[in-house]
């Protein structure tokens, strides 16, 4: 038996617009909706808030799809059942990369998949990459706004703190990975095997390279900092705004 809404997220099973941001925190997705005409909260299922409205006149969706990739897939699975055809994810990330400050925007060019989900799904062969015009896009939005940016390869990892197995971190940074967050690559598999037009631009918050953390100047890892919070501000703009480009602009009903 079917019903109006889906299993997990609880979003309208049909009705939504084609294009969304995603994010990982509910409160979030609630600052980004914020920012759009019109809001209009349609779900609200743990952590899957999710809202509508436009933005420069074009019907967006924005839902928060919680921390780690494999709760994450199920939100993006859901909107592409939705009908969603065009993803972009706002997140926040480690730079591993030098020179990439904090409140900086990496826009992803690809990902390495070690999210805990894709694993399951696909041989670890298969790519994580993102769809050329979003990050065409994204750079643009950036460009545009004179927000601080960097492109490219980011680092998908499902297990937030080290444990006590050996990490190729060493290696990623000598191979010039810009920076690690938890849920990216999920996204861009399920769009590249689903047709679906995908990006992401993620926040740093802070240094995840070991050579690159000054502990007693920044105290350590603390994600609520001013800087941070300032260019999740930018970040949400141009988000948006690459969003738009997409819809209007970039010909995404063409991949």
């Amino acid at each position: 038996m079917t019903t109006d809404h889906l299993p997990i997220s609880r979003i309208p099973r049909t009705g939504l617009p084609a294009h969304a941001v995603v994010v990982g925190d509910p409160a979030r997705s609630a600052e980004v909706a914020a920012l759009l005409t019109d809001p209009r909260e349609v779900s609200h299922h743990r952590e899957y808030r999710t809202f509508t409205g436009a933005w420069k006149g074009t019907p967006v969706v924005v839902s928060s799809h919680g921390v780690g990739g494999p709760g994450a897939m199920c939100l993006f699975q859901e909107l592409a059942e939705a009908g969603v055809g065009t993803i972009l994810r706002l997140g926040t990330a480690g730079a591993i990369r030098a020179g990439i400050g904090d409140g900086d925007l990496v826009i992803a060019e690809a990902a390495v998949r070690d999210d805990g989900v894709t694993q399951q799904l696909l041989p670890p062969e298969y790519p994580a990459f993102a769809a050329p015009e979003a990050v065409l896009a994204l750079q643009r939005a950036a460009r545009a706004a004179g927000a601080p940016h960097h492109r490219g390869v980011v680092w998908t990892r499902a297990a937030f703190q080290p444990g006590f197995l050996p990490l190729p971190g060493a290696a990623y940074a000598a191979a010039g990975i810009a920076a690690i967050e938890m849920e990216l690559s999920a996204l861009l598999v399920l769009a590249s095997t689903r047709g679906l037009v995908a990006g992401g631009a993620l926040v740093v918050d802070g240094a995840n390279a070991d050579d690159l953390v000054d502990v007693e100047a920044t105290g350590g890892y603390d994600p609520h900092r001013a800087v941070v919070a300032e260019g999740v501000a930018r970040g949400s703009r141009v988000t948006l705004d690459a969003l738009h480009l997409l819809a209007t602009e970039y010909g995404s009903d063409e991949k």
